[in-house]
């Protein structure tokens, strides 16, 4: 398994300064299309390749696999996609109001680099004690972005919401998306409509409901021994069984993580 510190976040900062900043949506993508083809090109083996993206990083593999532009060259070429409570929608206790959403775009304009800070309860992740202090303790989670990066990320959310970006099946040939019911930073029923509403091309989709889950679905106290097994048998199926035409399920370890 391999993951990726993304651009302005993790052990990619070298100063302060650098915090949030991921640059726009063009260049988070272009990241994106570099770590996953190095893995699709480094495989003597020609192993299966999953990419799985959770929370913000959701939302940009949803993107991703969904972009004209790596269609062929990429998505193809990927086995399966796996989403992990997506940023497809602002929870009602996390969505910002529309006067600093406006003002924040006016902003990003002329200081596109400005850092602004917004601070995500670390109680509102996991209902693990342990985690939740962990995430106090955690140095790297600074929970700071640029402008530039906010405006991209609400273009990108709202692009998915309204359902303008979508999967392609001809290129997407699996999907599966899992979400908390009781997500406090991610938004369940957004992620649950876009899969009934925006997945109708995917050959082989499943959507399963976490009842009573936060959003650090991997890490959420016991009970995520569930979702480990639930993706690794995921993955496992899909290594053994060509693709199903019409497989839809309603209710791993991946080789590239976001």
């Amino acid at each position: 398994m391999h993951g990726i510190d993304q651009r302005g976040w993790g052990r990619s900062i070298s100063h302060p300064r650098d915090r949030g900043n991921t640059g726009p949506t063009e260049r988070v993508l272009a990241d994106m299309a570099a770590f996953i083809s190095s893995h699709l090109d480094d495989n003597p083996d020609k192993l299966p390749v999953f990419v799985m993206g959770h929370s913000m990083g959701g939302g940009q593999v949803l993107t991703f696999a969904s972009h004209p532009k790596y269609q062929e060259n990429v998505v193809r070429r990927v086995r399966g996609w796996l989403l992990e409570s997506p940023f497809i929608g602002f929870s009602p206790e996390e969505k910002p109001s529309a006067l600093k959403v406006m003002a924040g775009r006016l902003a990003g304009k002329l200081l596109p680099k400005q850092q602004m800070r917004h601070a995500i309860l670390p109680e509102n992740l996991s209902r693990d004690p342990e985690v939740v202090q962990s995430i106090k303790d955690d140095e790297l989670m600074h929970n700071t972005g640029t402008l530039e990066g906010l405006a991209g990320l609400l273009d990108r959310t709202d692009a998915l919401a309204t359902g303008r970006v979508r999967p392609k099946g001809g290129a997407v040939k699996s999907l599966w998306l899992g979400h908390g019911t009781q997500d406090k930073t991610t938004w369940f029923e957004a992620s649950k409509k876009y899969f009934e509403e925006c997945c109708g091309e995917i050959p082989d989709k499943e959507f399963k409901a976490y009842e009573g889950w936060y959003h650090q679905l991997h890490a959420d106290g016991e009970v995520s021994e569930e979702f480990h097994k639930d993706v690794g048998d995921w993955i496992l199926k899909r290594c053994e069984e060509p693709v199903q035409e019409g497989a839809s399920v309603n209710g791993g370890k991946a080789d590239a993580k976001l």
